[in-house]
């Protein structure tokens, strides 16, 4: 069977490539980068369709960045990632793919809301404003695939992992995630002697998911979780961390013993986005999440082992 990953050269398709490789999965993987297609572009899309002709897709390309950049280019976000889920679901249905499992993220879920978020509330109400442009080109990806299902019978679902973080991250100091934001800048920190900056207050929370583990659970949802029903993944809500927690820990693991500071002129973003797992749970009941220490422990050493080659 032919499994195409879209976005395999990111982190989340690298910790895929290295599950599989554990868990000696003989299907034919094709790990697709940028360089293989420009998926905003519809011909350029269905020519790698029709050259590759895959079983089943696991659609995790989009155009990505972290709080700042979702604050200051809405509009890119918003358009670009449109154009990229669009084109992979529609080559996806005319070249009959068996299966799509796609990757959403908790942008998505409602500002105010009641806690901890569900499946069901997804559409409860808007995201926040700083990523919506991001948030919304994901949420219709979850409706254009629940649209295509109803309509045609197809079998696309999405799945919506909690914050991610590992190995092959993206470390760039512009538009990185948290937390390979935070591992850079400290890094940079202690070899200049410098403070640690934290942008915010440090007092958000958030669930973090380890990419190994989220690899394991989507190639899970692709090849044994039957229903069509979107699936939250995520540790539990007792897993939930601020992120002067995090910050913390990393200082502490790079031996880092200079000032932490945090600059509160810069935006917090949203405080919380707690998520239930407990569908997950019911579903995949013995899965066991690595701890956040331990998965640390890995994305440090895989940053510092490869700092002169790793993007950033």
């Amino acid at each position: 069977m032919k499994i195409l990953v879209t976005g395999g050269s990111g982190m989340v398709g690298q910790a895929i490539k290295n599950v599989m490789n554990e868990l000696n999965e003989t299907h034919d993987f094709v790990f697709l980068s940028s360089k293989d297609a420009n998926l905003t572009n519809f011909l350029q899309t269905r020519k790698l369709f029709r050259t590759q002709r895959p079983d089943m897709v696991i659609h995790l390309a989009a155009c990505v960045g972290g709080l700042f950049k979702n604050m200051n280019q809405k509009v890119d976000m918003y358009e670009k990632n449109m154009l990229i889920n669009h084109n992979v679901l529609k080559c996806s249905h005319d070249f009959k793919v068996k299966k799509v499992v796609s990757c959403l993220s908790t942008c998505i879920f409602p500002n105010k809301t009641k806690y901890p978020i569900k499946e069901t509330m997804l559409h409860n109400g808007p995201p926040h404003t700083s990523n919506e442009g991001y948030a919304y080109a994901k949420r219709m990806l979850e409706v254009h695939s629940r649209m295509y299902n109803e309509q045609y019978g197809d079998n696309f679902i999405c799945v919506i992992p909690t914050n991610i973080y590992g190995e092959h991250d993206n470390y760039n100091l512009e538009d990185a995630h948290v937390i390979p934001s935070l591992i850079h800048k400290c890094y940079l920190a202690k070899q200049k002697n410098e403070p640690f900056i934290v942008f915010g207050s440090g007092k958000p929370l958030r669930q973090f998911i380890y990419s190994k583990d989220l690899a394991r659970l989507i190639l899970w949802s692709l090849l044994k979780y039957d229903k069509k029903d979107t699936l939250i993944l995520s540790v539990s809500e007792k897993k939930e961390v601020s992120i002067k927690k995090v910050a913390t820990i990393i200082a502490e693991k790079m031996n880092y013993k200079n000032n932490m500071k945090f600059d509160t002129k810069k935006s917090d973003g949203q405080y919380k986005k707690t998520a239930s797992n407990k569908l997950l749970l019911k579903q995949y009941p013995n899965f066991k999440f690595v701890d956040i220490d331990k998965g640390l422990d890995n994305t440090i050493k895989w940053f510092i082992d490869n700092y002169d080659s790793c993007r950033k």
